[in-house]
């Protein structure tokens, strides 16, 4: 419970209203350069000061497989809160801010405090709280205007690849090119047979913009493969929000060596 839990939080935090990711006709679509493509990507960023959402997870792992019902806040740019229920119950919580990661789950009674390291040996990239964000949000995961990107037409929109890619990993994305919101975004470790992907399988309106409805994401290390499902239910733009959070006493602290 402890990994499915860590995983499920940080693959949470690890995104043209309810339509899905279907194949664009690429009949009408305006060819246009990767820096125009980025700069219009970034000028439908979600912008919001804080939210409340109620949401749904489908965690399977092969192996073991649950779905409970969850929620999350946040405060832009500083805090995520989740709180993850099965049953009507709690069963664990998790506050992430720029500076540190934290959660507890009551089934064994065990809590973690300290950064993202975990999670990002597993992704194999480097996993920070504005990717996190970011891919919450429907948003790159990756700061689009620090490399230099080709950009092509292709069945799913706006595809971007970079024009030298990094040694560890490969990275490709694909952008609606309607709304220029985010379809799917590729990471690849190669050396270390890891694959990640995510894809925004439907958006809604908060706040009078595009915002995630459906999320999927699949992660594959050798022959393992963890899908998470996430689905927005209902959320609350602005709202009055607050972050309630401590671990109880006597919970045994989880070390990732």
């Amino acid at each position: 419970m402890k990994k499915v839990f860590y995983l499920l939080c940080f693959s949470l935090m690890f995104l043209y209203s309810c339509k899905g990711t279907k194949a664009v006709s690429t009949s009408g679509i305006k060819k246009l350069s990767a820096e125009k493509v980025i700069s219009n990507h970034y000028n439908q960023s979600f912008n919001f000061k804080t939210l409340n959402a109620r949401i749904k997870v489908k965690y399977d792992d092969g192996k073991k497989s649950f779905s409970p019902n969850a929620t999350i806040r946040f405060e832009k740019d500083k805090t995520i809160w989740v709180s993850v229920k099965m049953l009507g119950i709690t069963l664990a919580k998790a506050l992430i801010t720029p500076e540190k990661v934290s959660y507890y789950e009551k089934i064994n009674s065990t809590y973690f405090e300290g950064d993202f390291k975990l999670l990002s040996e597993w992704l194999g990239t480097e996993l920070d709280f504005d990717k996190v964000q970011q891919m919450l949000l429907g948003e790159a995961l990756f700061n689009l205007r620090e490399d230099k990107y080709k950009s092509s037409i292709s069945k799913q929109g706006y595809q971007l690849k970079p024009k030298t890619e990094l040694a560890l990993f490969e990275r490709l994305f694909f952008v609606h090119p309607g709304t220029f919101k985010m379809i799917e975004q590729q990471l690849k470790q190669p050396l270390e047979n890891r694959n990640l992907t995510i894809k925004y399988l439907s958006y809604q309106k908060v706040g009078n913009q595009d915002f995630p409805k459906k999320i999927s994401i699949e992660a594959f290390q050798a022959d393992d493969k963890t899908a998470i499902d996430v689905e927005y239910r209902v959320v609350d733009y602005n709202p009055k929000v607050s972050f309630p959070f401590k671990i109880p006493s006597g919970y045994k602290e989880v070390v990732i060596k």
